[in-house]
């Protein structure tokens, strides 16, 4: 099998979850920065971090990318809004409908992982944009808070980490069925 695991990762989770995909399938991971093109009839396995509304990296990764004959996309997701929950997942793939051009959505196969968060690593301004979060999540009347505006408050200045290398086995069937 022919193939490549690309990632977006700003923090470390992502690039984890595609090491750790790199070890089950046999694919090289490489951050997104070293990808350049893909191989015929190899499939590429685009694993993104959601920050700031996007999937990290995933538009970049995707400029000029066609799927010739053979060829399969599988992009996943690593956040820390649970995916199992609707509206969480609605608003991941509005954000990859926003990303990725029509003729690859069409093709993708699509999953959603659950990341972390660890505060005291956050860069200064990184630190700064989840506080002014916070401060207005909290303005917003209760009853008005999406599941994920209260999983963000409940998990505001902590480090929690819902990373489930197990999460991985739907995307290495999927991988290992072509």
């Amino acid at each position: 099998m022919d193939g490549l695991i690309v990632y977006g990762s700003k923090y470390g989770t992502t690039r984890r979850y595609a090491e750790e995909l790199s070890r089950l399938t046999g694919l090289p991971a490489i951050p997104c920065g070293e990808f350049h093109r893909l191989a015929e009839g190899s499939i590429l396995v685009y694993l993104g971090a959601l920050y700031a509304g996007g999937v990290l990296e995933l538009k970049q990764a995707m400029k000029g990318l066609s799927l010739g004959d053979g060829q399969r996309l599988i992009v996943a997701t690593v956040g820390l809004a649970d995916p199992a929950e609707p509206q969480n997942r609605a608003h991941i793939r509005a954000a990859l409908q926003k990303q990725l051009p029509p003729e690859l959505s069409e093709r993708a196969v699509l999953f959603h992982l659950r990341g972390g968060i660890d505060y005291a690593v956050l860069s200064p301004r990184h630190r700064a944009m989840m506080a002014a979060m916070c401060f207005s999540l909290r303005r917003k009347p209760a009853r008005q808070r999406s599941a994920e505006d209260q999983a963000l408050l409940e998990t505001y200045g902590k480090q929690v980490d819902f990373t489930d290398l197990s999460a991985l086995a739907p995307i290495v069937r999927e991988i290992l069925r072509g």
